[in-house]
């Protein structure tokens, strides 16, 4: 019997990366007589503080547990067929755990990332870190894996350089358990229209350039548009109109099914390039037209069908007034959204390329 190690960095359940990259595959593994077990490097109370400012006496406990905890995994590495990794074994150093897993015990990994994340992108509660991240073990990992695992195209031509065993596997949606309206009740049109983002602390930057537009538009809709923002952390955003609800895995789904139209601005810079368009999708999923920037995967993942790319401030202000006067145009987007995720992101669709990571 196959069985397979997981690891990746925080607790199950926990990180949008995770949940839509591994974790909600794990039934079709068990599906085929795979047995399945899982090691996050942060535990849940390390995880609850992590990108918190201060409690450095915390954070430096959770490392440090975290490293015991992949120590112990090297004694129990020779009973699996094939290891896992997502991202990297440990935050921090060279890859000391994914040498003696692939070079001294010749274990199978498949490595697996949706990020740029040979860049340094170190948030801001925690740039310190950044000294110490080894950024560069990317391309070591790479070189030694079995076969990579890579969120899109752009991803897979940096791991090719290493490895001619480099599988695209798009982030996915699970459109039949999760991100399936006909599971909720119906969304209200009697309100405001509501535009929404999604996304974590680090992503919330690429919402201010965006600010002097949407400034414009509530003046020129007065009392007829709202902005949602559901995330892990507070916005600072001078809009009157701002709504913030604090992400929570329970209710993900019904939040974001208050949005009218979803938008993705992005930075057009080699890291933003990295993205996988997970926003994008969770919106089109949801039947939810969107308006995203046109920097990697989104330039062919959003067409006029399903939304709209908008690259200048004048492009993003007359596309959401377009969408904001035109209900059934944002209807007959959201249709096609849906039905586009369906056919080519979701896990239905993208299964048997997954599985294909473990023949």
């Amino acid at each position: 019997m196959t069985t397979i190690l997981f690891l990746f960095p925080y607790p199950l359940g926990e990180s949008p990366s995770q949940r839509f990259r591994f974790e909600q595959y794990f039934d079709a593994l068990r599906d085929k007589s795979i047995t399945i077990e899982t090691q996050s490097f942060w535990d849940i109370a390390a995880w609850r503080i992590l990108y918190k400012p201060g409690h450095g006496f915390q954070k430096f406990a959770g490392l440090v547990k975290g490293f015991l905890r992949r120590t112990f995994v090297i004694f129990r590495a020779p009973r699996y067929h094939f290891i896992f990794i997502h991202r990297e074994c440990t935050p921090l150093g060279p890859p000391v755990f994914e040498w003696l897993l692939a070079k001294v015990l010749r274990k199978k990994i498949i490595y697996d990332f949706d990020d740029a994340i040979w860049l340094p992108n170190t948030s801001d509660e925690n740039k310190i870190v950044s000294i110490v991240k080894w950024h560069g073990k990317v391309s070591a990992i790479c070189r030694w894996s079995y076969r990579v695992s890579c969120g899109n195209d752009y991803l897979a031509s940096f791991a090719r350089q290493f490895n001619k065993h480099v599988v695209v596997n798009p982030t996915t949606i699970d459109t039949e358990r999760l991100h399936n309206p006909a599971h909720y009740a119906p969304h209200t049109t009697n309100g405001p229209t509501v535009i929404g983002w999604t996304g974590t602390h680090s992503t919330l930057k690429y919402l201010d350039p965006l600010v002097p537009a949407l400034q414009r538009i509530e003046k020129k809709y007065p009392g007829r548009v709202e902005f949602l923002v559901i995330a892990n952390k507070a916005p600072q955003l001078a809009l009157q109109h701002l709504t913030f609800l604090p992400w929570k895995k329970e209710t993900e789904i019904q939040d974001l099914l208050r949005m009218d139209i979803g938008i993705m601005p992005l930075t057009d810079d080699i890291w933003a390039k990295g993205k996988c368009g997970f926003k994008a999708l969770q919106y089109m999923a949801l039947g939810i037209p969107t308006v995203t920037s046109p920097v990697g995967i989104n330039s062919t993942m959003v067409d006029p069908s399903v939304g709209f790319l908008a690259g200048t401030p004048e492009e993003w202000e007359m596309y959401l007034e377009k969408l904001i006067d035109a209900p059934l145009l944002r209807k007959q987007m959201g249709i096609q959204g849906r039905k586009k995720v369906i056919d080519q992101y979701s896990v239905g669709s993208n299964t048997s390329t997954f599985l294909s990571l473990f023949e």
